[in-house]
């Protein structure tokens, strides 16, 4: 890729409710008018652009990269469903038309955490066994933990085993650095400690009673990460999900503030 790029993730416009579902060509027209020139979609959004070739030609219309595709399941164990295979499968043959692009996997958090030893070992199993299919096929992966309580890999143990538990061989690691500092850890410390696994990067700002807070105005040192970044020779896409209360009702006015902020304070560190 040769350099840091920026995009956009959907989840933006998952804040309202399941209105923007089906709307990626809206979406991405206000992506690329805030600036970013990728987006990484989740699937539930892709309605007709799951086809391939239609999906080439609205990435074309707003001069957008397809950055990463979100695949989010249950994965709860051993081995993957019927249905779950079937879903990974589908998503890794439409990746073959979009070599560039990074699967990423995500789990669905539960309700709680019982069973957590096992519920951890489910998911590294499911997830390596993607990961080895898709590799197979050209298509690089990555996993992004998560913060909500029923999430089984949120803390600084857990991500000892998680990240010593991913096959590195065919899968990278994403970190979240909201949802890093949402459980008190330092999004920065976990990054260089994981520096090595990390080929994907999602920011999104956090207030200092651990509300979402728009990019730039909460906590979270968003430009010292980028600097520590920049200066690892990190070469890939950092990725905006902003989850601000403000999203529920105007996901198009937050991405285009995210657009400001990062002309303001990080292009300059990016230029």
């Amino acid at each position: 890729m040769g350099k840091i790029k920026l995009a956009c993730e959907t989840y933006t416009w998952q804040m309202p409710g399941e209105q923007y579902k089906g709307k990626l060509d809206h979406i991405m027209g206000i992506v690329s008018q805030a600036g970013f020139t990728g987006i990484e979609p989740e699937t539930s959004f892709f309605g007709d652009l799951s086809d391939p070739f239609k999906m080439k030609e609205t990435l074309n219309q707003h001069k957008l990269e397809l950055a990463a595709l979100v695949h989010v399941e249950d994965w709860l164990n051993p081995q993957e469903t019927v249905l779950e295979r079937e879903n990974a499968d589908r998503w890794i043959e439409f990746l073959q038309y979009f070599p560039d692009t990074i699967y990423l996997l995500v789990q669905m958090p539960g309700q709680d955490r019982k069973d957590l030893v096992v519920r951890q070992q489910n998911l590294l199993s499911c997830v390596n066994a993607i990961a080895e299919r898709a590799v197979d096929q050209g298509i690089v992966c990555s996993y992004h933990p998560n913060s909500p309580e029923g999430s089984v890999y949120r803390n600084r143990e857990d991500y000892e085993i998680l990240l010593n538990g991913l096959n590195s061989d065919l899968i990278g690691y994403t970190p979240d650095v909201g949802h890093i500092a949402k459980v008190d850890m330092d999004p920065l410390e976990i990054v260089k400690q994981y520096r090595s696994l990390i080929n994907l990067v999602h920011y999104k700002d956090m207030y200092a009673d651990g509300n979402w807070a728009p990019t730039g105005a909460g906590v979270i040192d968003i430009r010292g990460i980028t600097q520590y970044l920049i200066d690892t020779d990190y070469q890939g896409w950092i990725v905006m999900e902003d989850e601000c209360d403000q999203a529920i009702a105007d996901p198009d006015g937050v991405t285009l503030d995210d657009g400001r902020y990062i002309e303001a304070q990080l292009n300059p560190l990016l230029l």
